[in-house]
């Protein structure tokens, strides 16, 4: 094997350790913040968002745990409060989602979110976020210059999603619009698992994203892109050759259908934390595939696939 192939075998084995050395996702803590406007119609624009995110995740099945901060609320103290109750009530395997609404400023040094009196700094978010014990966590960062937010952020374990793909790109973007959508429309779950990941919600807001800009004949003033191996430059598509996207591709954010029935289920939650489980394994071994041997990643699959399969038939009574 050469140096580069058992390199992302290394890469691969720890993406999977990261995965699969915690039980199944026990709940999700999810905070989202609509930032200050300046504007009433910025205002309205960025708490209307925030709602739909907040109610997507309240409707999204399972032990969820949602906290909007918005209006007067959206505050650094406010912010530094609830993410300091997080980290005293969060356990290791339960997942963390914390979402950024609203406009952001870099000068080139250091990335602001805006807020109601002191803005919060990238730095400073990343350290409220650190001491919350949730091994995997993810940081979407809708704002404007979000793309200058992304290296203090970043984390081995954290996932971070930014509507801009530099701190440059300072116009008001909309991705927030499209992301709020991709949470509750059923068409962003392309793989049909009846869930939606943190992939799965990239790829359609960055899309419908892109097609407003299209549809208007404007010049594109927001590119987003994710880092999700806590140690890379941030990317607008998934990779196997670095590992770039195994995070997010099995971060499950809502379920739909069957699945969140389940989720509500007491009978049914522990199979339905087995199938996620067997998914996440079977996404894992496609980015090693470059790596295996072909017989034993035919063997790990055919096996992985089976298992679902019973677990899906247990389900489906």
């Amino acid at each position: 094997m050469t140096r580069l192939r058992s390199g992302w075998l290394r890469c691969a084995c720890m993406g999977c350790a990261l995965l699969f050395a915690l039980p199944a996702r026990a709940a999700l803590y999810v905070v989202t913040i609509a930032g200050l406007g300046g504007e009433p119609d910025y205002d309205q624009r960025f708490q209307g968002n925030a709602k739909d995110v907040d109610r997507a995740f309240k409707s999204a099945g399972g032990e969820v745990h949602e906290t909007m901060l918005s209006g007067a609320d959206a505050t650094r103290a406010k912010l530094t409060e609830t993410l300091q109750q997080i980290a005293s009530q969060a356990k290791p395997q339960d997942d963390f989602v914390l979402i950024l609404i609203g406009h952001g400023t870099f000068d080139g040094f250091e990335y602001k979110f805006n807020l109601v009196g002191p803005d919060a700094s990238a730095d400073e978010i990343a350290e409220l976020c650190d001491k919350i014990p949730s091994k995997r966590q993810l940081i979407v960062n809708t704002t404007s210059a979000s793309g200058g937010s992304i290296i203090p952020l970043q984390r081995a374990g954290r996932a971070v999603i930014a509507a801009t793909k530099a701190g440059t790109e300072k116009n008001a973007t909309i991705f927030a619009r499209y992301w709020a959508e991709a949470l509750q429309d059923p068409t962003a779950d392309t793989n049909k698992d009846e869930s939606i990941s943190a992939m799965e919600a990239f790829v359609y807001a960055a899309k419908k994203t892109a097609d407003f800009y299209d549809s208007q004949k404007r010049l594109a003033t927001e590119h987003a892109v994710f880092e999700d191996t806590g140690k890379q430059e941030a990317v607008r598509e998934a990779s196997a050759s670095t590992g770039e996207g195994l995070l997010i591709s099995n971060f499950t954010l809502v379920r739909l259908g069957g699945a969140q029935a389940a989720a509500n289920d007491p009978a049914k939650r522990d199979l339905l934390a087995q199938k996620e489980q067997l998914e996440q394994k079977i996404d894992v071994l496609k980015y090693q595939k470059a790596a295996m041997d072909p017989d034993d990643y035919k063997q790990q699959l055919t096996e992985n696939l089976l298992q679902l399969a019973k677990v899906q038939e247990q389900l489906d009574k």
